[in-house]
């Protein structure tokens, strides 16, 4: 596609915030400007900034100064506001309605020729879709789980692993002095590479995945084996979405967008545990603190990376791919290539084994 005409290009950032937004963001502006004569247009919050007048904001060199180091994201942005799916209250009841064609009609009017969809697996979904509307879209791969399976890493998990593993440490201290068994959850709905990762690098002795259902009577073998061993303390990572064999994740609601909200394994596991074991069990909910704060020097760089080739894929007119990492290289592939499937941990894979080898359990 020729993109001689293309004079606005819009950015959002879609789903659960994520370190390194801002690095991507502030990466393609200074491209677009030093390379392109684009005028570049936030989406304010997501696609919800699409379906409403004044969602967007103009944004340049200026506006992206000073960003690269912080978490979060300047356009702000949100996991509700599907277009394709959009809920809205029609004469007093809550109805699920498709805009998508009103988005389509106010990307024209507004003049924005192609749209960047910094995002995770949903956000590529709709901008997948919003491509087969015919809307040029190029994609950003972001997820602190790591779980895209067409990119080799998603920037933010980097952060994410660092944020988990340091908290793991300081609980090590505090579950050594007191004889304790400390319960650590970490995110991960279906992907266990969070608890995995972060696991491995903080010294667990147990960790939890969803992709290996774990046996309460093993986790507590596990950690009475340790205690025969002389050590008074152990240390459980368990990813949210983890659950006992035979047995669902721990649900606590069923969020606004109709999913369930996962979490409370950590704290159902403390007290099960606490019946069967002779040591104290304390659990602890890292929850959105993962998601917050400044990212680590890969992720800036890897964001960086992403955000540039982003661009120059707009400026290629190679529409409907995303930017992803295959090795040491950045290059295009398929947005439906990237949401075919989910990469999840390979139960006989490397990193578990290593992890069996070192003497950690999954509870199986």
């Amino acid at each position: 596609m020729a993109t001689e005409s293309l004079r606005r290009v819009g950015v959002l950032t879609a789903g659960g915030d994520c370190p390194g937004l801002n690095a991507v963001i502030r990466a393609f502006v200074k491209t677009a400007e030093a390379h392109y004569d684009w005028e570049i247009v936030g989406i304010l919050d997501g696609f919800e900034g699409l379906c409403v007048p004044d969602g967007m904001r103009p944004l340049t060199g200026v506006d992206v100064r000073g960003i690269l180091t912080l978490g979060g994201t300047i356009l702000g942005t949100s996991n509700r506001g599907n277009p394709f799916a959009y809920r809205t209250m029609i004469d007093g009841e809550e109805q699920v309605v498709d805009r998508s064609p009103e988005v389509v009609e106010r990307l024209k009017q507004k003049g924005i020729g192609a749209l960047v969809v910094i995002g995770g697996d949903g956000s590529m979904r709709i901008g997948l879709r919003f491509g087969e509307l015919g809307v040029p879209i190029v994609g950003v791969p972001k997820t602190i789980d790591n779980d895209l399976a067409a990119t080799d890493v998603t920037f933010g998990f980097d952060t994410a692993v660092s944020t988990a593993t340091d908290a793991i440490d300081r609980l090590r201290s505090t579950a050594e002095a007191h004889h304790r068994v400390m319960i650590v959850e970490v995110m991960g709905r279906d992907a266990g590479w969070l608890a995995l990762e972060s696991g491995l690098a903080g010294g667990g002795n147990v960790i939890l995945i969803p992709e290996i259902p774990f046996r309460l009577e093993r986790v507590a073998h596990a950690i009475e084996e340790r205690s025969k061993r002389g050590r008074t303390y152990s240390i459980v990572v368990v990813a949210e979405g983890a659950h006992p064999a035979g047995g669902e994740p721990i649900t606590q609601r069923i969020g606004p967008d109709g999913f369930p909200r996962l979490g409370g394994v950590g704290v159902w596991l403390a007290d099960e545990l606490g019946q069967r074991i002779k040591h104290e069990v304390r659990a602890t909910v890292l929850g959105h603190t993962q998601r917050g704060g400044t990212p680590t020097p890969f992720d800036r760089v890897l964001a960086t990376r992403l955000g540039c080739a982003a661009a120059w894929l707009v400026g290629q007119g190679d529409f409907g791919k995303m930017v992803a990492v295959r090795g040491s290289e950045i290059v295009p592939v398929e947005i439906a290539e990237a949401v075919r499937t989910s990469k999840r941990v390979p139960p006989g894979g490397e990193r578990v084994q290593t992890a069996r080898y070192i003497g950690v359990s999954f509870g199986d």
